[in-house]
């Protein structure tokens, strides 16, 4: 599994009238946790599309389990969950201070063309990162 890591902090500029973390935040929170996984595995935005391919997220499941607040300093964990023929399965975990579980994510994503913008085969070298028989 190629598991990545990265932390960031809460800033004032993420916090709702409720003083915690606006709920959307969370899922920049997580593409900036897929942003930096494929740039781990060396497939950038722009490796991707010279392979014929950019990705999309065609739906997004959030699991809300606990609220994270300014300066709380969160860890987004990103993994390959599957490859299909045209779509990959992410999740991430957003982790707060002393490990405790804030969210859980899964994207399901879609390899298109970037010149037509439909759904093309995932490239090889991304399909050769998820195990086998996923």
């Amino acid at each position: 599994m190629n598991l990545t890591q990265m932390e960031i902090v809460v800033r004032c500029t993420e916090i709702d009238v409720n003083g915690h973390v606006n709920n959307a935040k969370y899922l920049e929170y997580y593409e900036w946790g897929r942003e930096d996984w494929f740039e781990q595995q060396g497939l950038d935005y722009h490796t991707l599309k010279g392979l014929g391919a950019v990705t999309v997220v065609a739906r997004a499941e959030v699991d809300y389990h606990q609220a994270a607040h300014q300066n709380d300093r969160l860890v987004i964990t990103t993994w390959l969950d599957g490859v299909g023929r045209t779509s990959l399965r992410m999740r991430q975990r957003l982790t707060g201070p002393f490990g405790a579980l804030v969210g859980e994510a899964l994207f399901i994503i879609v390899t298109v063309s970037p010149e037509t913008g439909k759904p093309v085969l995932v490239p090889e070298p991304l399909r050769a990162l998820a195990a086998p028989g996923t």
